[in-house]
Parts: C-alpha cells; sequence; structure tokens
C-alpha cells in the first residue's frame, strides 16, 4: 500500500470521527428558567418578543452573548437574559432572600459560588475598541444630586426615609 492510500485512509478515518464526535462536543448545555422571562428574537431588551418562558422551563443553552444566551425553549430559539436561567439541571428551588441571593450571587446550595455574571457583560471586543467619550461623562455626572435635593424629592414623592451612605462631595 503506498502513501497517498495511506493518507487517504487516515483523513477519511479522521473525518469520520469529527462528524460521529463533533455533535456530542457541541451539544447545547441544558438549563433552567429562575423566572418568568421574555425570549428575544435578538440579544437586545427592545428586541421583538418570540415567547414569554415561565419559571421552571427547561431550555438548551447554545451560546451567549454579553449578557445573553442563545436558547432554544421546545420548538422555539431566541435569546433570553441570562440571570434569568440557571445552567444544569434545577435544584430545589430556594424562597424567599435565600433564592434570591442564590439567582443573584450565582451560589449554589453549597455556599460556594459557582457562576457571577454582570448584568452588562462587556466582551473582550467591546472591551479593546471602548473610548473615552466626555459627553457621555458629563451626562452620566449631570445625575448626581446633593443630600437636601434627594430629600426633597423623597419629600414629593412620599417615598420612606432609608438610612444610605453618601459619597463625599467632589473636590
Amino acid at each position: 500500500m503506498g502513501m497517498r492510500t495511506r493518507m487517504r485512509e487516515w483523513c477519511g478515518a479522521a473525518m469520520l470521527c469529527l462528524l460521529v464526535c463533533a455533535p456530542a462536543a457541541m451539544a447545547a448545555e441544558s438549563g433552567t428558567m429562575l423566572k418568568a422571562d421574555e425570549l428575544k428574537a435578538e440579544p437586545f431588551r427592545d428586541a421583538k418578543t418570540v415567547k414569554t418562558l415561565a419559571k421552571g422551563d427547561k431550555v438548551d443553552i447554545l451560546s451567549k452573548q454579553g449578557g445573553w444566551f442563545k436558547v432554544k425553549a421546545g420548538k422555539s430559539g431566541g435569546w433570553v437574559r441570562m440571570l434569568s436561567v440557571r445552567k444544569g439541571t434545577a435544584a430545589k428551588a430556594g424562597s424567599g432572600a435565600s433564592g434570591l441571593l442564590d439567582m443573584a450571587s450565582g451560589r449554589s446550595g453549597t455556599g460556594k459560588v459557582v457562576a457571577t455574571t454582570g448584568i452588562r457583560g462587556l466582551n473582550e471586543e467591546e472591551l479593546r475598541t471602548a473610548q473615552f467619550n466626555e459627553k457621555e461623562i458629563a451626562l452620566a455626572e449631570s445625575y448626581a444630586v446633593n443630600k437636601a435635593d434627594a430629600k426633597k424629592f423623597a419629600a414629593q414623592g412620599k417615598l420612606a426615609a432609608r438610612p444610605f451612605d453618601y459619597l463625599p462631595e467632589p473636590k
């Protein structure tokens, strides 16, 4: 048998292995909805809603983009917020503050952090191409109020007082 024949056989075997092994390697990870949320056509808050998913619904997680998971839920596919999904099979659902803390912190029943996510979820490309925008900084700073203005606003809205440590005044 010649070198070319052996090379063709080896390449054929490698291709067969890729065809058989690749689907298993690319299998979707399962997840469970932690709360009801909208399945979106695109990974944006204002994107078209495909359908509403209920708490406890099973989803297959296909990929991640920013703070969103691309999922398949039954026959529908789309994007859902990462914080609405628990990866893996559903453990006993927490109740009250404990359940909220588990969802927000990414802690499982063991008390160890197993996952954390940011609300925005900036990816590496967004961080690399980020640029300073003086206009946006000024806009963000324009939202700051002093303690007296905050108290006046709260009184007008009949809001209850809560203790809060204010940041020191800028120099």
